[in-house]
């Protein structure tokens, strides 16, 4: 299929200068379905468009954020598209988060182009100069290649004359119920910038059952009538024994050998434990990740019920808001998708504190 390039207009963008948004003017570059974008839309920030290259984003980026999705590569934008993005009149404020798959622990392919997504990105601030602008990514990108990438990151920040923040941050620490580390940069050309005190405790941190406990009970491959979303996948019969033998916080190493996978009873694969197992619930989630609906992908399984969680459940543990849409009702749906959009999302609660944090950044903005 051949995609269309789309114009970017004021009129398309159905720019309205009296829209009541007390702070800055937002674009995200690599939006996904909308988790960094809502993370400021819930703290008051006008956001006026999303950017990505994945166009099944586009209803829930919408619908969700009354903002404008545009289907674009991060390598054909230039400042003039973004000055046909921001409002006028307001402080411009860069959201990016580039696709983490690269920068893995699985990922050390420099053939691979999506590892130069966080150049083409720091190219895009380097011509367009916002006045704030917040990156994303897993803590390895800090050390991938030898750490170059992220040191030229950091230098093209600082020679643009922005004040730099960048720190490793739990999201346990701000209100996520994950056991999540995401790296995070903050830089600002109108004064210093960092990110706010965490706002949870070590030992007042969101769990599973504050969560997801209130949900109604499913059983695998069944979902609630009431919530399409609320969906858990199916599991093989060897799959039910092995969740039926699964204790919260437990291994597989503690099953009867013949439930054991193959690749688990040989040596080498000893060291993969943190698969075929149920979280706790009183303890934080693991990480949500892109297959987070697979029991055998990680510590998804559910505390009690014999099932992997559901989407919903997924999606509450990102922090989106339970009324968060994420596919049109009226076209067809595939639970791998909506699984990718949840995991690759930045947590809405991670959002929101990196929002207050350049709201704090902004207060005396334009003053004489």
């Amino acid at each position: 299929m051949i995609a269309v390039r789309e114009e970017i207009t004021p009129a398309a963008l159905q720019i309205d200068a009296a829209r009541p948004h007390r702070l800055g003017s937002v674009v995200d570059v690599f939006c996904g379905v909308g988790g960094l974008s809502h993370g400021f839309v819930l703290e008051g920030f006008d956001v006026r468009a999303g950017i990505d290259t994945d166009a099944s984003c586009r209803y829930a980026y919408e619908r969700n954020n009354q903002a404008r999705f545009v289907e674009r590569s991060v390598a054909d934008l230039t400042a003039a598209t973004f000055d046909k993005l921001f409002a006028i009149g307001r402080p411009r404020v860069l959201l990016g988060c580039a696709p983490c798959q690269p920068f893995s622990t699985y990922s050390q392919n420099r053939s691979d182009g999506k590892w130069r997504l966080l150049s083409e990105f720091a190219r895009l601030v380097r011509e367009m100069q916002p006045d704030i602008v917040s990156m994303e990514n897993v803590p390895r990108l800090a050390s991938f290649d030898k750490g170059r990438l992220f040191e030229d990151f950091i230098t093209t920040l600082k020679k643009g004359g922005y004040a730099v923040w960048s720190n490793v941050v739990d999201c346990a620490d701000y209100g996520v119920p994950q056991t999540r580390q995401r790296l995070v940069v903050l830089a600002s050309r109108v004064g210093p910038i960092e990110l706010l005190p965490p706002t949870h405790t070590p030992d007042h941190q969101p769990t599973v059952r504050d969560t997801i406990a209130g949900l109604s009970p499913i059983a695998a491959g069944e979902g609630d009538t009431r919530d399409p979303l609320h969906y858990a996948s199916r599991l093989s019969n060897t799959n039910l024994a092995r969740i039926r033998a699964a204790t919260p916080g437990a291994s597989w190493d503690d099953w009867e050998p013949s439930l054991v996978a193959k690749c688990h009873r040989k040596h080498s694969g000893r060291w993969y434990r943190s698969v075929y197992g149920r979280m706790c619930w009183d303890a934080p989630a693991p990480t949500i990740t892109t297959q987070c609906n697979g029991f055998g992908n990680g510590r998804f399984g559910h505390p009690d019920q014999d099932r992997a969680i559901s989407l919903r459940e997924a999606a509450l543990l990102q922090t989106f808001p339970p009324d968060y849409e994420f596919f049109d009702p009226a076209r067809r749906w595939f639970v791998s998708a909506v699984a990718r959009w949840i995991g690759n999302a930045v947590p809405v609660a991670l959002a929101r504190a990196v929002a207050r944090s350049v709201a704090r950044a902004l207060e005396g903005y334009g003053d004489a």
